[in-house]
């Protein structure tokens, strides 16, 4: 789930989150069994569209062989800290992706959580943290506590940046500004304005900071040769928009296309020695499993060999849904055709009786309820990977218009 809480990113409270619990077994779900892209839960199988593995890197015979050689000869687990010691995957990942984003250098951390939560203040020091309203809850986290240690945190929207500007002008020039944004849109899917954001930030002294753990492996560069709209290489979302990382700081993860658990920040080398000695997970952090430190390697091995193939597929699957949808006349925000697709409810609908029908259906996805999402966009989440096969969508599709005929969906003329 990637929530955007509504008031400020309040946070639901634990009977909220009880209540939503009890009425769904899609929430809290323990998985029993696997087999390619269905699950068992219990004594039912479904079709998995929640997982957020795009490129099918989690059940890929050469990515898990390769982990299993490193963990025999690694071991399980490092025993240190990155400050204490790295075995040489860790540089080795981020020399290669380096190479890959088109970036100045990389520093990899665990989770993206985590370097919401130490780069960010670390940036921001006693400046200004500026969240886009649609942002990812963490990079709210983050901000916040930068606000605990001496930053003022403001609230921006995407959709108005003549409001970006009025704050930057009436931010303190003296300290760091810091404008935080998602890439490849959690719950949208949608790619944001990336050059007309970057021009605001360099004209006003600002620092653009985006997250794009769901672009990363999907969408890449484009060029005349590209097959689909993502782009080529999947070098995430500045390379995709043509930018530079001249005053843009990138922020990914390998925990979805790449399936390891791992992120990265792409920062110049000099920002990179800083946050080694500034960021709380570099310095004390139990590091990432070797099984994940391999995979990412063995990623990007098969990113090289297959990845276009992996994304042709991805694009193809995720249109077909998308053209569906159009059909239907049902509304999804979703405009770049990227994977990740969002369905509103239409009024009046209870998300609870949409859950049992999909349930019923064999058809596992992403709820979006309230409180953890505003009350306009509850409904739920689709998301399509490489792996996922024309029978599974096409079974998807046909419950997407049993739920239309129901008056489930909202209306794209509502």
């Amino acid at each position: 789930m990637s929530p955007h809480l509504p008031d400020a990113h309040k946070v639901p409270s634990v009977d909220q989150l009880d209540r939503l619990r009890a009425v769904t077994p899609m929430y809290d779900a323990v998985v029993d069994e696997v087999d390619g892209r269905r699950i068992r839960v219990g004594g039912d199988w479904l079709t998995d569209f929640a997982s957020c593995n795009y490129l099918g890197f989690d059940l890929d015979e050469e990515i898990i062989t390769a982990a299993e050689r490193a963990v025999r000869r690694w071991g399980t687990h490092p025993g240190w800290s990155r400050l204490l010691g790295s075995p040489r995957l860790y540089p080795q990942i981020e020399e290669r992706l380096a190479e890959l984003l088109g970036a100045p250098d990389t520093l990899v951390l665990p989770t993206i959580t985590h370097i919401h939560m130490s780069v960010l203040p670390a940036l921001a020091g006693s400046g200004a943290v500026f969240v886009e309203a649609g942002a990812h809850k963490t990079i709210y986290d983050g901000g916040s506590y930068a606000r605990g240690l001496g930053a003022r945190l403001h609230r921006w929207h995407a959709d108005d940046p003549d409001e970006l500007v009025r704050l930057l002008r009436s931010a303190d020039t003296a300290h760091p500004r810091v404008v935080c944004l998602d890439g490849v849109n959690s719950m949208t899917g949608n790619i944001p304005d990336l050059p007309a954001l970057a021009k605001i930030c360099r004209e006003w002294g600002a620092l653009l900071y985006v997250d794009d753990a769901h672009g990363f492996g999907v969408i890449g560069e484009r060029g005349d040769g590209s097959p689909t709209p993502y782009g080529t290489r999947g070098n995430a979302v500045v390379r995709h928009c043509a930018e530079t990382y001249d005053d843009v700081v990138l922020v990914g993860g390998f925990s979805k296309a790449y399936s390891a658990l791992l992120a990265f920040v792409a920062v110049p080398t000099a920002l990179k020695e800083r946050l080694k000695l500034a960021a709380p997970p570099y310095l004390y952090s139990g590091p990432s499993p070797v099984h994940s430190l391999a995979a990412v390697l063995a990623g990007f091995d098969v990113n090289e060999a297959r990845g276009e193939q992996l994304r042709h597929t991805l694009h193809r699957l995720t249109a077909r849904v998308l053209a569906h949808l159009r059909s239907l006349g049902a509304h999804t925000p979703n405009r770049d055709q990227t994977p990740v697709i969002e369905l509103p409810l239409s009024p009046g609908h209870d998300l609870a009786d949409v859950a049992r029908l999909l349930w019923r259906r064999g058809v596992y996805v992403t709820l979006a309820a309230y409180p953890l999402v505003p009350r306009g966009q509850v409904g739920f989440r689709v998301q399509l990977t490489s792996l996922h096969t024309d029978e599974q969508v096409g079974h998807l599709n046909s419950v997407l218009t049993e739920l239309d005929e129901l008056g489930a969906l909202r209306r794209a003329d509502a």
